[in-house]
């Protein structure tokens, strides 16, 4: 017996397949250039984070000399590890914006 093909099935797989890969390369060149800056509480720490989760900058603001280097250091880890939050949370969000409206293949 043999098993009925249905190629308009197909051919709307491929379809969509073509579009998933388009909407994934889109998602890729967003993750990797969208930026995140997050700061310290006291503001004189900045970390510039990509989506992707990479850290691009980190900037120093005002006067550093008086601090002392243990809890500086505290602060710059804080900082980093915030920067890293938000690269996810930016990773979703352009996730969501990307994917959104993309519907499934569910119900053929």
């Amino acid at each position: 017996m043999g098993r009925e093909i249905d190629e308009a099935w197909i051919d709307e797989a491929i379809e969509r397949y073509r579009r998933v890969e388009e909407l994934r390369a889109e998602f890729d060149q967003a993750v990797a250039t969208h930026a995140v800056s997050v700061h310290s509480p006291d503001r004189t720490i900045e970390v510039v984070v990509t989506a992707s989760g990479a850290i691009v900058d980190v900037r120093l603001h005002g006067e550093l000399s008086h601090r002392d280097p243990a809890e500086f250091a505290r602060e710059i880890k804080e900082a980093v590890v915030s920067a890293a939050e938000a690269a996810r949370w930016a990773r979703e969000k352009l996730h969501g914006e990307v994917f959104g409206s993309f519907r499934t293949l569910e119900g053929h």
